[in-house]
């Protein structure tokens, strides 16, 4: 496919640009069993394929993204790379007449930020196949607030009512609360009318998480206090679990018989153990939460969904702060530490 022109037919060069058709980007690239990361300034010609070219406005930070500085990861499968899983901007060209030129859009998933360059520069080229037209109700600031992290809670959500869950029904437990799907969860379902526990390793957010809607918080500890037990109490009718290892085993085993829990995280490992006790004397039901291969037209759906669901003015909240081309790699250190609550928004052109 023959390349767009730069900018198509549409707005001059965006500002913050060093020359026309110039653009900043936070490059990662491997350097034998190192990482090198820093911002550079790179030609127009760098974008990578693509029908649609965006002027980024907002990307976020996300523990994917955090994990391409790690020597030897396997997130990374370019080099260089521009990372950055999410995006939202302004299209400045398209050979999609789907996509207009003018349009706010916003990007996640897929081959973005690991194969394919990402938000965390200030142009972006995708697919057009990639691209959802911001719905009515969002702003693109709102869009990267949500971002991955909103968009796999949602999608949580989503999956759960399919399996039966409604309000009033009892508690529903989000663990790993304080980071980015965790503040997500625990502000959408509690804004839905469900009744949330927030579990955290954090003390310290208690009320942080209480703010956002959480009816209780508990401490990881409690939450798997007495692993000897096949079954525990028949206590949660949903789970969003956002760490995996030991935690996803005990909320498994004090799931109400009929309930489900939305895996989406493996902070806490990429393994568990379970006996077959929990699906068979339970009927509980454990859901995969995938937000990279989501077919195009249920991501629109479900972004159309967060438009009208969650609660828009409650998001501020949950940024954690706000940072330009030159504060993503501390910001990416953070993240892998554990120590961000919330969202790190990332402003390209500040």
């Amino acid at each position: 496919m023959t390349p767009s022109p730069p900018f198509g037919t549409g707005p001059a060069p965006a500002d913050g640009c060093q020359e026309p058709g110039a653009y900043s980007a936070f490059v990662v690239t491997r350097n034998g069993d190192a990482v090198d990361a820093g911002v550079s300034t790179r030609a127009f010609g760098d974008l990578p394929g693509g029908d649609v070219v965006i002027r980024v406005d907002w990307s976020s930070v996300n523990h994917k993204d955090g994990m391409v500085l790690r020597p030897g990861n396997r997130v990374a499968r370019i080099s260089p790379l521009v990372p950055g899983v999410d995006l939202a901007g302004t299209v400045l060209s398209s050979q999609d007449p789907s996509i207009e030129i003018g349009m706010q859009v916003l990007v996640h998933g897929y081959d973005l930020g690991v194969a394919h360059d990402g938000g965390f520069a200030e142009l972006a080229r995708v697919p057009a196949e990639w691209v959802v037209p911001l719905p009515t109700g969002l702003s693109t600031r709102h869009a990267a607030i949500v971002g991955t992290a909103g968009f796999t809670a949602a999608l949580s959500l989503h999956r759960l009512e399919q399996n039966g869950l409604a309000p009033g029904e009892g508690p529903v437990v989000v663990t790993g609360a304080s980071g980015g799907v965790g503040s997500m969860a625990v502000l959408l379902f509690a804004a839905r009318g469900y009744e949330v526990v927030a579990s955290t390793g954090k003390t310290a957010e208690h009320a942080y998480l209480v703010g956002l809607g959480a009816s209780e918080v508990v401490s990881r500890e409690a939450l798997v206090a007495a692993p000897e037990r096949t079954l525990a109490p028949e206590r949660w009718v949903g789970a969003v679990d956002c760490v995996g290892g030991p935690t996803l085993t005990a909320v498994l085993r004090s799931l109400r018989y009929g309930a489900a829990v939305a895996a989406s995280g493996l902070t806490g490992g990429n393994s568990f153990e379970s006996s077959v006790f929990p699906f068979i004397v339970r009927d509980a039901s454990l859901i995969g939460i995938d937000t990279v291969r989501t077919p195009i037209a249920q991501r629109r759906r479900v972004w159309a969904e967060i438009a009208t669901r969650f609660p828009i003015p409650g998001l501020e909240a949950i940024v954690a702060s706000e940072v330009g081309l030159e504060g993503v790699a501390p910001a990416l250190d953070a993240i892998q530490a554990g120590t961000v609550r919330g969202r790190i928004l990332v402003a390209p052109h500040r």
